[in-house]
């Protein structure tokens, strides 16, 4: 068969450890065998980010604006130990972090169901979709090492010279400072895609702060959603028949395992990262989660939600044999081809992306799958497959339905 023609790249964002090595078997088998395959390619595995200095992170998140779409490999975000482990120049911030800050826009995460795989929390029926903000809080964070005894304070200095100051702490001894922040027009953006992705699913919206200890800054993203929900989606939710709720985080989360699924749950950055995980990993493996960035102007950024499992990769560096599940990898590029095939109209490439999706979860229904699935399957003697093997059994599948 020939290959399907692409008008306009993608954007190919690169990590590290084993999804590195997993994002290139996919692409050897699973996407240039079918496709004539177009990327701007961005290299953000961490040693190509220290040599630039970050450069290339920011400069693949512009080239995501200008083409639209793009695709995203798991990437290290350095703690100490990964500073003395790849030597580090500086402990540089979340690539994801300052990717999202630059597109701005909100992240959704929704587990993907697989027939054989049965959530922990034994009422979910449905999937949970996590909205994720994508700006701020700790991730745009500043951070200091307190010395020893002394005053902290929280200062801000007006272009007109206003002086805002409260004290943090009076410290008597050693300890550390964190400052975070967020702005008004990033809280909104989040607002509206929140409310204009449940009304184009037909699903309840649940939004969940800390409002009654942060009494300024999560009061405020409580007090922008109902703003926006009062004055722009209130008629159109009665009119689909969902709803929009309001809760504080810890009765969300009890409310979440009660719940039997189907709705999309609204969280800030860090709350997001956690939750999403926590659903993901409920609802089967962290593997088994799509991810998007949509951006306010219509941006997307499609990745995997998981990290780089750098357990694996060190068996792998050793030469052992490992089973990691890539279905999550696979879905960023499926999500992200699909989205480039409606946007330049391109039929074949949208159908592929479909078909590329159901390859992998037949593979799985079919009792064939990574060893992580094979640990938590109702299915009756699944065939464990190696990390390739994995991809091959599934282009095997591909074949077929092409």
């Amino acid at each position: 068969m020939s290959k399907i023609e692409m008008k306009t790249p993608l954007v190919e964002m690169d990590g590290d450890e084993m999804t590195r090595i997993l994002w290139q078997m996919i692409k050897d088998e699973l996407l240039y065998p079918f496709i004539d395959l177009k990327t701007e390619y961005y290299d953000l595995g961490l040693e190509h980010r220290n040599e630039t200095n970050d450069q290339v992170t920011i400069d693949s998140a512009e080239a995501t604006k200008k083409y639209g779409v793009a695709v995203k490999c798991a990437t290290i975000t350095p703690n100490a130990a990964r500073m003395e482990e790849y030597d580090l120049k500086e402990m540089w911030k979340s690539p994801n972090g300052t990717i999202r800050a630059i597109l701005d826009g909100t992240v959704f995460r929704a587990p993907i169901i697989v027939k054989g795989i049965e959530p922990c929390v034994k009422n979910w029926k449905k999937p949970i979709t996590i909205a994720r903000h994508a700006y701020g809080d700790v991730y745009k964070s500043v951070e200091i090492d307190v010395p020893g005894p002394g005053t902290a304070e929280l200062v801000f200095t007006g272009e007109d010279g206003t002086v805002l100051k409260e004290t943090i702490h009076n410290f008597k001894g050693q300890g550390v400072l964190q400052g975070q922040h967020n702005l008004d027009d990033s809280i909104e953006s989040f607002a509206k895609a929140c409310f204009a992705y449940a009304l184009d699913q037909k699903q309840d919206l649940w939004f969940a702060t800390k409002d009654t200890i942060s009494k300024k800054y999560d009061h405020t993203f409580k007090d922008i959603f109902q703003e926006i929900y009062e004055a722009d989606y209130k008629d159109a939710f009665e009119k689909a028949g969902i709803t929009y709720f309001y809760t504080l985080i810890d009765d969300a989360v009890a409310r979440v395992m009660k719940s039997e699924g189907g709705y999309i749950w609204a969280c800030k950055n860090y709350d997001g990262d956690v939750m999403s995980d926590m659903i993901s990993s409920a609802f089967g493996s962290l593997a088994m989660m799509t991810s998007v960035l949509v951006s306010p102007t219509g941006v997307y950024e499609y990745e995997a939600a998981h990290g780089t499992v750098q357990r694996h990769y060190y068996k792998h560096l050793k030469g052992e044999e490992t089973s990691t599940n890539s279905v999550a990898t696979i879905f960023a590029w499926s999500g992200a081809l699909r989205k480039r095939g409606e946007l330049d109209k391109l039929p074949e490439l949208m159908e592929f992306a479909d078909k590329l999706e159901q390859a992998c979860i037949k593979t799985i229904e079919d009792g064939k799958m990574t060893k992580d699935l094979a640990l938590i399957t109702s299915m009756s003697n699944p065939t464990v497959l190696n990390s390739r093997d994995f991809i091959v059994e599934i282009r095997h599948t591909l074949e077929g339905m092409l």
